[in-house]
C-alpha cells in the first residue's frame, strides 16, 4: 500500500501530486470553513439516502398495508428531508463560493508577488499575454480544481456511499450486479483524461496569444492606426480566437463522451437489476418495497457517480493552468538580498566604478572588459553609436542584471553586496522611454519620495518646468495621467519624470537624454534645473545629442561594449577619434559648430 501511495504522488507534474499540494497549502487557512462545508455536504448525502430508504415504506404502506395515517407521516417526513437537503445545499454552495473567491484572491496575490521578485531578464523572456493569463486563468484553475475535488469527495462520494449502503442493506446480490459497470467505465475514462490533458496544453498557448495581441494593439494603437494594420491584427486575433474555440470544443466533446459511456453502462446495470429484482419479487415472493427502495437508491446514485466518473476528465482541463501557476511560485527569485548588509550601509557619495566588466545577453556580448570610473560629485557622459552598451551600463548599476564577470562598484562596494532596496533608493533614473502609472500627477511625482509634502512636490515640478501645465490640467495635480501616461504629451510625461527624479534627491543620478522630448524653450529651463540638481552629485548621462554634454567633467566614448576614448569635450575633439567623427556628423546635420 505504501508503494502504491508513493508512486501515486511521485510525478510532480501529475494531477494527484498537484491536487495534494493545493489541498495542503489551503487546508490550514480554510480548515473550519471546509469542515462546515463537509457538514452541509454530509447532510445532503444523508437526506438523499433517506429519500431512497423511505421508498420501501411508501410502497409497502400505500400499496400493501393501505394505512392512511402512516402515509401522512411518511409524506411529512419526505417534506422534511427535501427541505433539509435544500438548506444544506444552500449552505454548502455559499461556504464553498466564499472559500473559492478567497483562494482566487490569495493565489493572484501570491503570483503577483512572485512575479515582481523576478529580475528584468525574466520579463524580457516572458510575454505580457503569458503573465496575464497566468494571473487570471491559473488562479481560477486552482479554485475550480479545489471545488471539483471538495464537492466530489464531500458531496458526490458521500452520497454514493450512503446510497450504496442503502442498496446493500436491501439486497447485497443486486448491489454486486449494479457495480459490474465500474471496470469498463474506469478504462474508458482514463483514455479520455489523457486526450483532454494534451488538448488543454495547446489551448493555454492560444489563450496567451489572444491577450498578447490585445495588449500590443492597445499599447501601440497610434502605430496601428498610422500604418493601417488593423486588418492584419484582426486576422491574427480571429485566428487565435478560432483556435481557442476549436480546442474548447474538443475538450467539450471529450468531456461529454463520459455521458453516453455512463448512460449506456448505467442503463445496462439498471436493466440487470430490474431483471433480477423483478424475478425475485415475482417468482420468489421478495419485498416489493425493498425492491423499489433499491431501484430508487440506484437511480439517485447515478448522477453523483457520473460526476465522479467525469472528475478526472474535468480536472485534467485545469491541470495545465495549475502546473504553470506553480512554475511561477516555485521559481527562484531573480533578485535576492540574502546575507547582505543592513540598509544603513548604503550609497552616500555615489561614485561608480566598472572594474573589467563583461556582460552577455544570453550568447550575445554587450560589454567586453569595460573599465571606467564616474567620480563622486562629477558629471560623466556616455557616448557612442547605437549598440555600444550604454543602456547596459545603467542596467548593471541599478542591478537589473549582474555582470557575467568583473565588478560594478558604487562607493567602493560591489552592488551585489548591497541591499537592492537601499541601493535603488539612492539612485534617480530618468529614461528616454518615460513611463508613468495610471494614477494622479501628484502620485506619479511622489513615487520619487513617498513622504514628500505637497510643497516639495510642487517645487520639484517647478524646477522641472512642469508646474504650469499641471495646473492647467482638468484636476490639476489630482489629474489621472492614463495608462502609461497616455493622456499627457511626450514632453509633459518627460517633465513629470524629471520632477520625480528631482524630488528623489538621490546622490546618484542616471539620465538617459532626459530632455530629448522637450522643445527648445523647455529644454533650456530643464537644463538649468538639471545643472543645479547635478551640482555635488554623481551624474551619469547617456548622451545622444552631443551638444548637451560639452560641459561634462568626463566623456566616456564606448563602442562594441568597450571604452575606446575618455576625456573632456575639448580633449576628445582635439584627439580626432570616434568622438570627433560623431560630433562632425551630428553638428553638420544640425548646422552648428562642434567646437
Amino acid at each position: 500500500m505504501k508503494r502504491i501511495w508513493s508512486s501515486l504522488f511521485a510525478d510532480t507534474e501529475g494531477a494527484p501530486f498537484l491536487i495534494r499540494r493545493l489541498v495542503l497549502e489551503n487546508a490550514r487557512d480554510y480548515a473550519w470553513r471546509y469542515a462546515l462545508a463537509f457538514v452541509f455536504m454530509g447532510l445532503v448525502a444523508a437526506c438523499t439516502a433517506a429519500s431512497a430508504w423511505i421508498m420501501k415504506d411508501v410502497i409497502n404502506e400505500v400499496f400493501l398495508e393501505r394505512d392512511a395515517t402512516t402515509v401522512v407521516l411518511i409524506a411529512a417526513f419526505v417534506l422534511f428531508i427535501f427541505t433539509m437537503k435544500g438548506a444544506a445545499t444552500y449552505g454548502q454552495q455559499v461556504v464553498l463560493g466564499q472559500i473559492g473567491n478567497a483562494i482566487i484572491a490569495r493565489t493572484q496575490s501570491r503570483l503577483f508577488h512572485a512575479i515582481t521578485r523576478q529580475d528584468v531578464g525574466f520579463f524580457e523572456t516572458s510575454g505580457i499575454g503569458d503573465l496575464g493569463t497566468r494571473l487570471s486563468h491559473n488562479a481560477t484553475a486552482a479554485r475550480t480544481a479545489l471545488d471539483l475535488v471538495v464537492t466530489a469527495v464531500g458531496r458526490d462520494l458521500l452520497t454514493v456511499v450512503a446510497l450504496v449502503a442503502v442498496m446493500v442493506v436491501q439486497d447485497p446480490l443486486m448491489s454486486l450486479i449494479a457495480l459490474v459497470i465500474m471496470p469498463p467505465a474506469i478504462i474508458i475514462i482514463a483514455g479520455l483524461v489523457r486526450r483532454v490533458r494534451r488538448v488543454a496544453k495547446t489551448q493555454f498557448v492560444s489563450l496567451t496569444r489572444i491577450l498578447s495581441i490585445a495588449q500590443e494593439t492597445i499599447s501601440g494603437i497610434r502605430v496601428v492606426k498610422a500604418f493601417a494594420v488593423e486588418d492584419r491584427l484582426r486576422a491574427e486575433m480571429d485566428a487565435a480566437v478560432a483556435d481557442v474555440e476549436l480546442r474548447a470544443n474538443k475538450i467539450t466533446r471529450l468531456s461529454a463522451r463520459t455521458s453516453p459511456v455512463m448512460e449506456t453502462l448505467g442503463g445496462a446495470a439498471i436493466a440487470l437489476v430490474i431483471l433480477y429484482g423483478g424475478y425475485s419479487v415475482i417468482e420468489r415472493g421478495g419485498d416489493p418495497g425493498a425492491f423499489f427502495a433499491f431501484i430508487t437508491a440506484l437511480l439517485l446514485a447515478y448522477d453523483p457517480s457520473r460526476r465522479l466518473a467525469r472528475l478526472n476528465v474535468n480536472l485534467s482541463a485545469h491541470m495545465v493552468g495549475i502546473r504553470l501557476m506553480y512554475d511561477i511560485l516555485d521559481r527562484v527569485p531573480g533578485e535576492t538580498d540574502e546575507a547582505l548588509p543592513s540598509a544603513d550601509e548604503t550609497v552616500t557619495a555615489g561614485a561608480v566604478r566598472f572594474d573589467d566588466v563583461t556582460f552577455h545577453y544570453g550568447e550575445v556580448p554587450a560589454l567586453e572588459g569595460l573599465d571606467f570610473t564616474a567620480r563622486a560629485g562629477e558629471v560623466t557622459a556616455l557616448v557612442g553609436p547605437s549598440g555600444a552598451g550604454k543602456s547596459t551600463v545603467f542596467a548593471l548599476i541599478e542591478r537589473f542584471y549582474d555582470p557575467t564577470s568583473g565588478r560594478v562598484l558604487v562607493d567602493g562596494a560591489d552592488v551585489r553586496d548591497r541591499p537592492l532596496e537601499a541601493l535603488r533608493g539612492r539612485i534617480a533614473l530618468v529614461s528616454q522611454d518615460t513611463f508613468l502609472f495610471d494614477i494622479s500627477v501628484r502620485d506619479n511625482i511622489s513615487i520619487g519620495r513617498p513622504t514628500a509634502s505637497d510643497e516639495e512636490i510642487f517645487q520639484a515640478a517647478r524646477e522641472a518646468n512642469a508646474h504650469d501645465f499641471i495646473l492647467a490640467l482638468e484636476d490639476g495635480y489630482d489629474t489621472r495621467v492614463g495608462e502609461g501616461g497616455g493622456r499627457l504629451s511626450g514632453g509633459q510625461r518627460q517633465r513629470v519624470a524629471i520632477a520625480r527624479a528631482i524630488l528623489r534627491d538621490a546622490p546618484l543620478l542616471l539620465l538617459d537624454e532626459a530632455t530629448s522630448a522637450l522643445d527648445s524653450e523647455s529644454e533650456a529651463k530643464i537644463q538649468s534645473a538639471l545643472a543645479n540638481l547635478m551640482r555635488g552629485r554623481t551624474t551619469i548621462v547617456i548622451a545622444h545629442r552631443l551638444a548637451t554634454v560639452r560641459e561634462a567633467n568626463q566623456i566616456v566614448v564606448m563602442d562594441r561594449g568597450r571604452v575606446i576614448e575618455r576625456g573632456t569635450h575639448a580633449e576628445l575633439f582635439a584627439h580626432g577619434g570616434l568622438y570627433k567623427r560623431l560630433c562632425d556628423l551630428q553638428f553638420a546635420e544640425g548646422g552648428s559648430s562642434p567646437a
